[in-house]
């Protein structure tokens, strides 16, 4: 494909994403329907709709419309490539329609209603971290410590073509600089040596009070990284439950490769008590819209409204599943303060026999995605 064909395919893809349709599914359906598109283009084209949806309110601005067509000519004017749409072959034509310089939020690329409230939440980090979430995201790998150090892990994975370097946010982190797509075809990853897994994500789980012996529970499971990273922090009696026991369906293959032992359970009340319990909640996916740039579009306060609510009421049942002197950990993938502190000034409220004992919030800034942590302790 020629990059002009590229920008083509880009447009139609991102009028399928603005129509509604999930971006891997515009983006997998097209890559079925044109097998005369090579890797390299796929990767092209995803870049461009990616980097289309992250600043879709300035790049629509800069093209004249909120449209694929508008999108990706502001994405061509903001990168220097307006040549590509000469209308020549498969290349679009220009357009007669005026772009315009962005203003504002949406200059950073941030809903208006969502503005304030990102303001209050992040203060001084605001407009560094919206430029942040333009980029995209790097990729990182969660070295599995129970077999070999970091530096052993960055030479195998160098032997198959995978550079990598040690990242500062946890002891188990890497970055990889070259041969991404590699990575899941290797046999460090096979072996079980790595994992994917966010930076930000590993340093939460350094964070939680874990050691031998401890009965533990995810209550939030997914599909079970932060299982899996506290798996390698210590031998414990591992349990995982999610409400939607499909999302948790690779989980028995991944605690496989990594040598590692998960039990998954329907019913946690039926369990026993548990040392410590951690509720990685469903919220917002504010800290990681570099990875899912939909997701900053599709977020409403309705909806925001909702996600806190389950917070709250996950927080609660979690110290009915916690012993006396147990402790319970809380995290989000959020940069929101209503679903961050907020929610743990208020559970504190609710549970006076209960105390914060640590507390940390991560931003891209640092590197990895936003997240926060807390631990909270039963006195």
């Amino acid at each position: 494909m020629t990059p002009a064909a590229r920008v083509a395919a880009a447009i139609g893809i991102l009028d399928r994403i603005l129509g509604g349709q999930p971006s891997e599914v515009a983006l997998m359906n097209w890559g079925r329907a044109s097998r005369y598109a090579g890797s390299g283009d796929r990767a092209a084209v995803r870049d461009i709709v990616y980097d289309a949806l992250r600043r879709r309110r300035s790049f629509g601005a800069l093209g004249g419309g909120d449209t694929g067509y508008g999108l990706v000519l502001g994405w061509a004017r903001a990168s220097g490539q307006e040549a590509l749409f000469s209308g020549e072959a498969y290349a679009p034509a220009m357009s007669e329609a005026l772009g315009r310089e962005p203003q504002g939020l949406e200059m950073l690329d941030c809903p208006d209603w969502l503005g304030p409230i990102l303001v209050e939440s992040l203060g001084d980090a605001f407009v560094p971290v919206m430029q942040a979430m333009w980029q995209r995201a790097p990729v990182f790998l969660r070295v599995n410590l129970a077999r070999g150090s970091r530096a052993a892990a960055i030479a195998a994975l160098a032997k198959e073509g995978i550079t990598s370097e040690s990242h500062p946010l946890a002891a188990s982190a890497l970055c990889v600089t070259g041969g991404a797509r590699k990575v899941q075809a290797s046999e460090a990853y096979a072996s079980g040596r790595v994992e994917l897994q966010d930076a930000a994500s590993q340093a939460v789980v350094e964070m939680l009070p874990l050691c031998d012996g401890m009965r533990v529970l995810d209550l939030c499971a997914g599909g079970g990284g932060k299982t899996l990273a506290m798996a390698a922090r210590a031998k414990m009696v591992l349990h995982a439950y999610d409400i939607d026991v499909r999302r948790m369906s690779d989980l028995p293959a991944r605690a496989k490769r990594a040598g590692v032992l998960i039990k998954i359970i329907s019913t946690p009340e039926s369990a026993g008590l548990y040392d410590f319990v951690l509720t990685d909640v469903p919220c917002s996916g504010s800290g990681s819209w570099r990875r899912d740039p939909q997701g900053k579009w599709a977020l409403d306060a309705v909806r925001l409204q909702f996600l806190t609510e389950v917070q709250s009421a996950i927080l609660d049942r979690a110290t009915t599943l916690v012993r006396a002197g147990g402790a319970i950990g809380y995290t989000t993938c959020s940069l929101i303060e209503a679903e961050n502190a907020a929610q743990i000034v208020a559970f504190l409220a609710r549970h006076p026999s209960w105390t914060l004992e640590a507390e940390r919030r991560f931003t891209p800034l640092e590197g990895g995605d936003g997240f926060y942590a807390a631990v909270l302790r039963a006195v």
